[in-house]
């Protein structure tokens, strides 16, 4: 259940809190994504402890192949499997299956596909991905889907969306005609389709919107349109969506990005960036962005922010984590990976605290400048 606190004056930055029988989610906020049951190189009590993720995503494709949902639910869902205890999101899979391409095919029944692993066949459809994340007992699962790619004709993007519309009435029904597997109230976010067509995306936002979801996420977008394009999308959208319902923009960003589309309105962010830029050696910092493979830090005996709440900044001098990243030493993955996401955790704890004191408008311009450049 979401709950709006406060509204800010000059932006649609808002504050609010979503409760969970795991936990309450203070928005804005984002979400460290944990595909398999696992954030990559981090560990559940750094997420708790050095991190502070208030939420984690896994997903529903991945977990379904394994471990599958008999181990799942022997293990008595993803939370005791993992060993968390806070509110858990799953995607529905169909992005995933969006990205297979050549090995999946769409039909009105559902999705079928290939698996990436074993080349096995499969069918998802509205009322079994449903059914699987009710084994998994996510806090928030996500429906069945159909992301088209950028860019579409109008004509594959209605289609697209209309398919995606026939399968969220059939998921949500199955949703309400369906019981809770474990002791925790399960929550269900609709997804908002329509390409880059405002008509489609304004139709898409009233259709999904009127099936009364817990939550509505905005798909579709962070596929390859050009970033203005995709912060005009996510204003429309939040324009069509309730106040009282949370609003979920999928698969986004890096930090300006989520600075900006929070001036839109949006609530909650996932995204493989902080980890995945982390092993490739980006350190994200409130100052700009950092290439730690590159040579200047060789030499560079100081440590990269003492001020910082995290091991890579105040511990470790900036040579040495040149030094154990150039040569993909594991630790130094883990301590980038840590550390990337802890920022983006600051970052939004610091949204949320300018929305709070009236300064959000002010504040955010500066610091995108920030965090886009390079250091």
């Amino acid at each position: 259940m979401y709950t709006l606190k406060k509204e800010a004056a000059s932006t649609k930055a808002r504050l609010g809190e979503f409760k969970t029988d795991h936990g309450v989610i203070e928005t804005p906020i984002f979400m460290p994504v944990g595909t398999l049951g696992t954030v990559k190189g981090v560990s559940q009590k750094s997420l708790i402890e050095q991190i502070h993720a208030q939420i984690i995503l896994g997903n529903t494709y991945h977990l379904y192949l394994r471990p599958g949902n008999e181990i799942m639910k022997e293990a008595g869902g993803l939370h005791k499997f993992m060993n968390w205890n806070k509110p858990i999101l799953t995607d529905s899979g169909g992005y995933q299956i969006f990205s297979l391409s050549e090995n999946r095919k769409l039909e009105e029944e559902g999705a079928h596909f290939k698996s990436h692993i074993d080349g096995s066949k499969h069918l998802f459809t509205p009322e079994n991905v449903v059914d699987t994340q009710r084994i998994l007992g996510s806090d928030i699962m996500m429906l069945l889907d159909e992301c088209p790619p950028y860019p579409s004709t109008f004509e594959y993007a209605k289609n697209s969306m209309e398919l995606t519309h026939r399968w969220a009435k059939r998921g949500r029904k199955h949703f309400l005609e369906t019981n809770d597997l474990y002791d925790h109230k399960q929550n269900q976010f609709g997804i908002i389709q329509g390409s880059t067509y405002k008509d489609l995306r304004i139709e898409s936002t009233k259709f999904i919107t009127d099936l009364d979801f817990e939550g509505i996420a905005i798909g579709g977008l962070s596929v390859g349109e050009p970033i203005p394009l995709m912060y005009e999308m996510a204003d429309l959208n939040t324009d069509y969506i309730p106040k009282n319902k949370a609003r979920y923009l999928m698969g986004v960003g890096t930090p300006g990005n989520l600075l900006e589309c929070v001036a839109r309105g949006i609530d909650m962010f996932d995204c493989v960036m902080p980890t995945r830029n982390a092993r490739n050696g980006t350190i994200f910092t409130k100052n700009g962005k950092v290439n730690i493979r590159n040579a200047q830090w060789k030499n560079h005996h100081k440590p990269l922010d003492e001020d910082f709440p995290s091991e890579l900044c105040n511990t470790y001098t900036m040579a040495y984590i040149h030094h154990l990243i150039k040569h993909n030493e594991i630790f130094g993955l883990v301590l980038a990976s840590v550390h990337n996401l802890t920022f983006y955790l600051w970052l939004m704890e610091k949204v949320r605290e300018h929305i709070a004191n009236d300064t959000f408008a002010e504040w955010y311009p500066e610091m995108v400048r920030k965090v886009e450049s390079k250091i």
